[in-house]
């Protein structure tokens, strides 16, 4: 389980609700702000600059969609409970909020941060995040409720968007020069004490201007990311938020009553399924109707943030300080939120089989592919299905193309499906992780089936579904991490290209290439590395590579050799004495897109003359040296 759950845990254990080891969680409460300032800082520091960019779209869409979805149920349905509209508007706030830490951290073990629902999953993340702000904004005018006049709440909103231009217009106008003149002054000391009061003085100036010191922390991470010692900063703030974060959720944990369980057991239970049920309905919903995702998609994203975060808990001590709910109220949410975040991980290990099944409910035939494209005139087993179309599936579709080879391209996301099908008529939408849409694509009678896609899960599925339906068809499938090449090849994969290994032989290859080995020793190399399924590199790392694969670097074979800029004109083969001086035998020559097939002795050569040699690692050596003018 995460380290959160942990944190939680003990705080409830060592509260005064149950062994007493802490009399007093208010002290530690204390601490635990400071670490929602951190955390906050943190948010806007790295947030706007980068990941909005690239999440922007599905952020607006998919996480304004949820948050208001969100709130507006529950306030409805707190409203006819009996709790008070601004209350009730409150608590939706709490529901709507998800916990970044925790998702991210399962997203990232299972490897699913870059998969579809884990790109969606981190959008909506984002959204929440920056909602947090205006949520807590809202607290003081929500306070005034219905017994102040319009004149009273307009003077106090006015008065907020006062204190938040000035807060805005201090950090924006200070924190980069003052970031400025301390880098300047070369004090690795001096910049880390200034990234503390940075954050702790933006907040505590937020405050005495009657904002809250989460926002005050939020806009100058907004300010300090504009300054090009954003990174700088941002690497002083990560070690602390850690040790804070964990002071944060103990001090959480210390400020739940376990009674509540007894006494408020069915409102404990409702607030916990309401908040599972409803937030993985609406993101499930957003997913596929605003983004064009699968059920499945959208059902694995909704279930991995269904749990309420740790911007809830900051939102109802807010709430509670500000009499916005009751304690008992409180209490009941912070009970069925911790209970949420212990039932994460669990929810996170099943959510495929759940996704499944309600994909295969909801999900009719009108979304899957009808008719295949009937373009190309080659033989039916000489098609090939690509399952993707992401950046991998785009250069495969492209090259296919290129060369003539008839293909068929079938994505789960419906919005780019439209959005490309006018250029790319061979397109079609459906879900491949079901078994009627491989069979209705005919992935029987195709050469190969290219799955492409980024969702580890997922391949495995289409891969064990077209190996049962078609079991001689040839299947490449494309993987991030090392871990899933078993899993595959158990499935039935004919080939698995890892990402993860292909770096690391790209890197040896360039590495070997650095210190002169020729193209055709380290091709040969890097090639047995792949066909014994990356074994010697998935070996660990205190065990040596076999001889016999070093050995392959150095083989005789042929490879291309550049003639240096500095040859002197006239110098010829025999002049230089090639085979005698170094063992090697020049081949063929290729001078302006021509090329001489085995050059006599008094061929001469030329600068920019391309020699196809054939030498082992040692001659070629020896000729580079001899070209070069060595002696």
């Amino acid at each position: 389980m995460p380290a959160i759950a942990g944190f939680l845990v003990v705080g409830a254990l060592a509260g005064p609700g149950a062994l007493g080891l802490v009399s007093d969680p208010e002290r530690v409460g204390s601490l635990a702000e400071i670490g929602v300032v951190f955390l906050l800082f943190e948010i806007g520091l790295e947030l706007p600059v980068e990941r909005l960019k690239q999440l922007g779209r599905t952020a607006l869409m998919a996480g304004g969609a949820q948050v208001a979805v969100t709130v507006a149920v529950v306030a409805s349905a707190a409203v006819a409970l009996g709790i008070a509209p601004t209350s009730a508007v409150m608590l939706g706030g709490l529901m709507a909020m998800s916990s970044t830490a925790i998702v991210m951290r399962l997203l990232a073990d299972e490897g699913q941060i870059d998969s579809p629902h884990g790109q969606v999953a981190v959008a909506i993340l984002i959204f929440q995040d920056l909602a947090i702000v205006p949520f807590l904004l809202a607290i003081p005018f929500l306070v005034g409720g219905a017994e102040s006049s319009v004149l009273e709440l307009s003077g106090s909103i006015a008065r907020m968007l006062l204190a938040l231009l000035v807060v805005v217009f201090i950090v924006r106008l200070g924190v980069p020069r003052i970031l400025g003149r301390v880098a300047e002054s070369g004090s690795p000391d001096l910049f880390s004490l200034l990234a503390l009061l940075i954050i702790l003085g933006s907040a505590y100036l937020a405050e005495q201007l009657g904002l809250t010191l989460a926002v005050g922390a939020f806009l100058a991470g907004v300010a300090a990311s504009s300054s090009p010692y954003a990174q700088q900063l941002f690497s002083e703030v990560v070690p602390l938020r850690g040790v804070i974060l964990g002071i944060f959720f103990t001090a959480i944990g210390m400020l739940f009553e376990p009674r509540v369980l007894l006494n408020d057991t069915a409102l404990v239970l409702l607030y916990l399924l309401g908040t599972l049920v409803l937030k993985t309905g609406v993101i499930a919903a957003a997913s596929t109707l605003a983004l064009g995702h699968s059920v499945r998609i959208g059902v694995l994203a909704g279930l991995a943030l269904s749990q309420t975060g740790e911007f809830s808990f900051v939102l109802a001590q807010e709430a509670l300080d500000a009499n916005l709910i009751s304690k008992p109220l409180y209490q009941v949410v912070l009970a069925g939120s911790i209970l949420s975040l212990l039932a994460t991980p669990f929810i996170v290990r099943v959510s495929p089989r759940i996704a499944d099944s309600l994909a295969r409910f909801f999900e009719s035939e009108d979304g899957e592919p009808v008719e295949r494209p009937s373009g190309g005139t080659a033989p039916e087993a000489e098609r090939v299905i690509v399952i993707g179309y992401g950046r991998a599936g785009q250069t495969i579709a492209r090259i296919l193309r290129a060369i003539g080879i008839p293909y068929e391209v079938i994505d789960s996301n419906a919005r780019q499906v439209r959005e490309v099908e006018r250029y790319e008529p061979s397109i079609r939408f459906g879900d491949a992780t079901r078994p009627i849409v491989l069979q209705r694509l005919g992935v029987e009678g195709a050469r190969l089936v290219v799955v492409a896609i980024s969702d580890p899960l997922a391949t495995r599925r289409i891969v064990a579904r077209i190996r049962l339906i078609s079991p001689r068809t040839a299947v490449l499938a494309r993987t991030r991490l090392v871990r899933e090449v078993d899993h595959l090849e158990a499935a039935g994969a004919s080939t698995v290209v890892a990402e993860e290994f292909e770096g690391s032989l790209e890197m040896v290859a360039r590495m070997l290439g650095t210190f002169g080995f020729p193209t055709h020793a380290v091709t040969r190399f890097t090639e047995a590395l792949r066909e014994e399924g990356y074994g010697a590199v998935r070996s660990p790392a205190a065990l040596p590579i076999d001889p016999w694969l070093v050995e392959l670097l150095e083989g005789v074979g042929t490879d291309w050799l550049e003639v240096p800029r500095g040859i002197a004109s006239g110098t010829s083969l025999a002049g230089l004495d090639v085979r005698a001086r170094t063992g090697a035998t020049v081949v063929a020559v290729e001078r302006d897109g021509r090329t001489t097939t085995n050059p006599g002795p008094s061929f001469e050569l030329k600068p920019g003359d391309r020699l196809l040699v054939l030498a082992d690692v040692d001659e070629l050596a020896r000729l580079r040296s001899l070209l070069e003018g060595d002696p």
